[in-house]
């Protein structure tokens, strides 16, 4: 069944609107892409305006800037330490955006979101 992000038939107080909107494809929103902890698997769509947005289903892999040394690794993830977007997360090994993951290097804290973007990029905690 399609997602719609279509304003609500009623008001704050309890009245209804006009109903003067229809359905329209502006309004259909996807399903939630919840980035899993396994090998590396993209996928994309087309975005409005005729754009692609790549986005990951699975990385075990993270970009790591580290502050310090300014410079940037690519590591590979070996477990989900917390979730700060739903504790569940951890058990499920969802990614997300916020999460800190365990790498060969120490705790890193994931910047970008991976159901949006193309790859995961972290910072060193």
């Amino acid at each position: 069944m399609a997602i719609s992000s279509k304003r609500s038939k009623r008001k704050k107080t309890g009245g209804r609107y006009k109903s003067k909107l229809t359905k329209r494809s502006s309004n259909l929103r996807n399903h939630p892409r919840h980035t899993k902890l396994n090998e590396v698997t993209k996928s994309s769509t087309r975005t409005l305006g005729g754009g692609k947005k790549i986005f990951l289903l699975n990385s075990n892999v993270v970009n790591v800037y580290n502050p310090k040394d300014r410079n940037h690794k690519k590591l590979k993830i070996l477990e989900i330490v917390s979730n700060q977007a739903n504790r569940h997360f951890v058990r499920r090994n969802i990614l997300t955006r916020g999460a800190i993951v365990k790498t060969e290097i120490g705790n890193v804290k994931i910047t970008s979101r991976p159901g949006q973007e193309g790859a995961i990029n972290g910072v060193l905690v």
